[in-house]
This record gives C-alpha cells, structure tokens and sequence, in this order.
C-alpha cells in the first residue's frame, strides 16, 4: 500500500534556537532525520511508495534526498562518515508534493489524491511519530470489515500534567496523572479507504473533519496500542529520542 506522510508543518517547538530553521522531518534522531525513521517501519512492512505532503521547508526535505540519490547503491557521506544504503532504501520510490504552507492535513490529503488512485485502501501518518505497533495487524483489521473507511491508532496521554478534582470549596479532593487516565489520544498512524475523499472537505482537517464524520456514521474505529509510542513534537523529546539511539534503545527500530 501507499504511505502519505504529512511533512508540511513548522514545527516551532521543535527548534533549538531562532537560527534553527530546519523542518521538523529533518530533525536528527541519531545519525537520520526523524523522517527516515517513519518511513523506514513502514518499508520494514513492505510499504515502499511514499507520498510526502511538503510545506515548510520543503526544499530541505527534497535537497536529502536528492543528496543521496547519486550515491545509491554504495553509501552515504553523513557528517564525515560513510554509510551503506540498505537494499530497502534502495527500493524505495517517493513523490514529493508541495501541498502549502498553511494547508490543514485534510487539505494536504485532498492535493494529492490523484496519486492515490486505484489504491483501495492506503496508509497516512505524521512525519514526527515513533512506535512499535502491529502494522500487519491493523492492516488487516480493516481489510476485514467493509464499514470501516478509516482507523487511527490511540494511546494513553503522553502528558506529565495532573489532574486536580475539588470540592464545592475548592478543596483539592484528588490528583491523577493524566497519562494513567483512562483517556486515548491519536496517534498518528492512520489506515484509509478510498471513500475517506467523500468526507473530507476543501480546507478542511482530516480528523476533526473527515474522521469526525465518519465516527458519527460508525464507520471509524480506533486501534488502541500500549507499545512504545512517542512523538517528536518539541526540542526536548527529539532529543530524548536522540539520546535513546545513541544509547542502544530503539523499540521503534523494528527492522534492527
């Protein structure tokens, strides 16, 4: 299947200072940007076709690669360091596409629907999130259910806030962490029917809108994961992630 990775952010929590103008994507987790570590699960599964949704920062994203491209098949030059480039790499084919600065998901998703044709079913996710899920498997969980025309794995919140519960007086009555809640939060990897065009609207988002829509017909499901799970949406879980590398922890990297 197809994989359209949303790319087109701008990621201002992300930066490390104001001279720090690299696209959230590009951001390093070891030795690959963020980038390449989502669509490198996704080609551990077979999945090789990428749609990249670009925005912000474009250039930057198609500038790597097309860095890369006249070294494949030997290495690549990172840092100082050579590198070889994996038979899956090699396979990999990408359509960049430049789907605006300010488009919302749902739009970025519309701009590139003609190159989703004759796919039945595709995959769709955000180019900052890492995990460990059972793709297979939640592949087939909506293969086999024709109702279902879209699915997004959920997961515990990843907040450090707590909850606070008071009484008429204000008196504080109980505190819960929000990440022990019983409470399920999108997580960004995404299965989608074809019909998911009928429901999405021009300039409009695809889960607040399309998924929304489809949740009030009972043809969305949810796919709960208790895996490893993180999102690098700001300076600092980038560079726990990096840490996490460079230490030898990397639950994500299933194809290791």
């Amino acid at each position: 299947m197809k994989v359209v990775l949303f790319c087109g952010g701008y990621g201002m929590r992300m930066r490390g200072s104001s001279a720090d103008n690299l696209p959230k994507p590009m951001q390093l987790v070891g030795p690959h940007p963020l980038l390449w570590h989502v669509m490198r699960y996704y080609a551990h599964y077979g999945h090789t076709e990428f749609i990249l949704c670009l925005g912000y920062g474009a250039q930057a994203i198609k500038d790597h690669f097309l860095r890369r491209a006249p070294l494949e098949g030997d290495f690549v030059l990172h840092r100082g360091r050579t590198e070889p480039l994996t038979a899956e790499m090699r396979d990999w084919r990408i359509s960049f596409v430049d789907t605006g600065l300010e488009s919302a998901i749902g739009e970025r998703l519309l701009r590139v629907r003609q190159l989703l044709e004759g796919e039945e079913m595709f995959l769709a996710n955000y180019a900052d999130v890492l995990h460990d899920a059972d793709l297979p498997q939640m592949v087939d969980r909506v293969a086999s259910d024709e109702k279902t025309v879209a699915s997004v794995i959920t997961v515990p919140p990843q907040d450090t806030f707590h909850v606070l519960e008071t009484d008429a007086d204000h008196r504080v009555t109980k505190i819960t962490p929000v990440s022990t809640m019983d409470l399920q939060v999108n997580g960004g990897l995404i299965i989608l029917r074809q019909e998911v065009f009928d429901y999405l609207e021009p300039g409009g988002d695809l889960i607040t809108g399309a998924y929304q829509r489809l949740a009030e017909e009972g043809r969305a499901i949810a796919q709960p994961h208790r895996g490893f799970w993180r999102a690098a949406d700001t300076f600092k879980e980038r560079a726990e992630l990096d840490q996490m590398w460079n230490e030898g922890n990397r639950p994500w990297a299933i194809w290791e």
